[in-house]
């Protein structure tokens, strides 16, 4: 049974006084987490490139009285509290920003530009909600080290870099996170989801999110003039064939009860129009359910490319995987996620907490959750009537996560998210 202070056990009446009484905390916090919020979404940094933001949360965390060490795996932070004998707990948020120019129309939207890791002018905007779970996780912080004498621990609060391209944990850990640091007994994580409501949370026990690989295929032909196709080996119509073929994989290739996905996202090649170029790229997203299902896909993506190439008299393809961007399944702990979703209820109201089925998104918070009991749950973040709006015939649709017109609603989405974040980690550190 959940306890903001006290003994397990508690009556019901004792439990929602106490939970009433974290909320009073945590609305007189409100104001300055609603300036952080709003900074931070006004000045966003793409991935690898958040220095600004780091140092920002490094200083929240000192002022709490974390022991801060900043420049983990680039530039992911590390904040640790400890305060007696008990459990570590390990809080993850992610920090950076995706290349989008906002179109919000907020009067705190982010005008910024920057260069992206191939040199790209591009915008950037906070289109996956990073920065609410930013701050939820900053009140969190403030929150449980004003509660000392609540829990017994140690707090591993992480700022992780590079989500977005699925390298900030893997760098943070390669960096000694688990070594340098006191390794936890739990990881948890929130995040933002643009399709609910706010006040809400949801949860999935088991599989959550799905392996995540980036490949590149260098499409090879034969250049020449466009009058004379027949002089050439044509790029173009190869990478279109291959594209197609692609598309068996999930349809005939994979058990129709394995979810797996191919998606071809970029495809360039070319300079004018009379002109047969001498090779196209494609960039795909690969997303698989099991690690058995994953080499599989891959093979064939593989197998298809060079079988169309060799049928076109065509030069081998060239393909690359990039290990550094592959993010793993996530797959959230049974007995740690039905825990916190019993804890949940007794917080929010049943109403208010959701189990949800797994989906083919991306999270590498897996790679924490795969060596030590993981718990990764959504926090809604939308005004619950245009939820409403958007399901009724010929409604207006949401902007989901990674447009350009996603707007959470912040409060009280961060007021629900530093509530269930302070009270998972009560509850897991309760004396």
């Amino acid at each position: 049974m959940f306890m903001v202070a006290g003994v397990r056990g508690a009556e019901p009446g004792k439990i929602s006084e106490r939970v009433a009484d974290l909320k009073k905390r945590i609305a007189v916090d409100y104001d300055r987490l609603d300036a952080l919020y709003k900074h931070v979404h006004s000045h966003p940094e793409l991935s690898l490139q958040e220095v600004q933001t780091a140092a920002r949360l490094a200083k929240e965390l000192r002022e709490a009285g974390f022991e801060v060490t900043e420049k983990i795996g680039g530039t992911g932070i590390v904040g640790v509290l400890k305060n007696g004998k008990g459990r570590t707990i390990l809080v993850r948020t992610d920090i950076d920003a995706l290349p989008i120019v906002e179109a919000t129309g907020l009067p705190y939207a982010s005008k910024v530009r920057a260069r992206d890791r191939y040199g790209n002018d591009v915008g950037v905007m906070h289109a996956c909600g990073h920065d609410i779970n930013l701050t939820c996780w900053t009140g969190a912080a403030r929150q449980l080290a004003a509660l000392k004498s609540q829990w017994s621990g140690t707090l591993v609060f992480v700022g992780q870099p590079a989500e977005e391209i699925g390298a900030g944990a893997r760098m943070m850990l390669a960096d000694g996170l688990f070594t340098r640091f006191p390794k936890p007994d739990y990881c948890i994580a929130l995040h933002a989801e643009a399709r609910a409501p706010h006040g809400h949370v949801s949860y999935c026990e088991g599989r959550f999110q799905a392996n995540v690989d980036s490949v590149d295929i260098i499409v090879r032909g034969r250049g020449g003039h466009g009058a004379s196709p027949h002089a050439t080996i044509d790029p173009i119509v190869l990478a279109a064939r291959i594209i197609l073929d692609l598309q068996t994989i999930v349809s005939r290739e994979t058990d129709p009860l394995e979810p797996a996905v191919v998606t071809v996202g970029s495809i360039h090649g070319g300079t004018k129009h009379n002109i047969i170029p001498s090779e196209v790229k494609l960039q795909l997203t690969v997303r698989t359910a099991s690690d058995a299902s994953r080499q599989k896909v891959l093979a064939a993506i593989e197998r298809i490319a060079k079988a169309a190439a060799q049928g076109a008299n065509a030069p081998e393809p060239i393909l690359k995987i990039d290990p550094s961007e592959f993010t793993p399944a996530l797959a959230n702990d049974a007995a740690l996620t039905k825990k916190m979703g019993a804890l949940f209820q007794e917080v929010l109201g049943p109403d208010n907490v959701h189990k949800r089925p797994g989906s083919m998104g991306g999270e590498d918070f897996s790679r924490y959750a795969r060596e030590v009991p993981g718990f990764y749950f959504f926090v809604g973040s939308v005004d619950p009537e245009r939820v409403a709006e958007s399901k009724r015939p010929g409604g207006r649709a949401l902007a989901g996560g990674h447009t350009d017109g996603y707007a959470p609603v912040p409060e009280p989405t961060i007021k629900t998210g530093v509530l269930a974040m302070t009270t998972a980690v009560l509850r897991l550190l309760e004396k």
